[in-house]
């Protein structure tokens, strides 16, 4: 099965996904395709599993650990308050962590709801791009390899 994930992976590996912070044990950092929640960020598996109940027991470990430590990095390097862990696999059915930033500063009722939640033209407004977001996933990188 070829899933978005794959192929992100696939271009992670060819040093052609320009969303990639960079490599963690268990696999690849990327900043989100959309950066509403600024940091919004990935954690894609490498190599890509079904699911996580699929990696056995060390393989979990470390994708459970390598996300946290993203999770970390983002409350350094950004004014975020707390840290939203998603490990979902519904509409792409392989494994991958949403990592989402929250912000004081985000409007209410959002910023005690899901990230989906926020209207869909809203989470569609800010758009990855590279040349805004590499000085963050330069320093998002920084903050996880201190951590490795």
């Amino acid at each position: 099965m070829s899933t978005l994930i794959h192929r992100r992976v696939e271009a992670a590996r060819a040093g052609t996904n320009p969303t990639v912070i960079g490599r963690v044990p268990s696999g690849w950092l990327v900043l989100g395709d959309v950066q509403f929640l600024r940091g919004y960020s990935l954690l894609l598996p490498d190599p890509v599993m079904p699911d996580l109940n699929a990696l056995d027991e060390p393989g979990r470990s470390q994708f459970l650990h390598d996300m946290t430590v993203l999770g970390d990095a983002l409350l350094k390097v950004t004014d975020a308050y707390r840290i939203n862990y998603q490990i979902l696999g519904n509409l792409e059915p392989a494994l991958h962590a949403h990592v989402f930033p929250r912000y004081l500063t985000e409007p209410e009722p959002y910023r005690s709801s899901l990230p989906q939640l926020y209207e869909p033209a809203y989470r569609q407004s800010v758009r990855f791009d590279e040349a805004r977001d590499r000085p963050l996933m330069e320093a998002i990188s920084k903050a996880v390899q201190r951590r490795l």
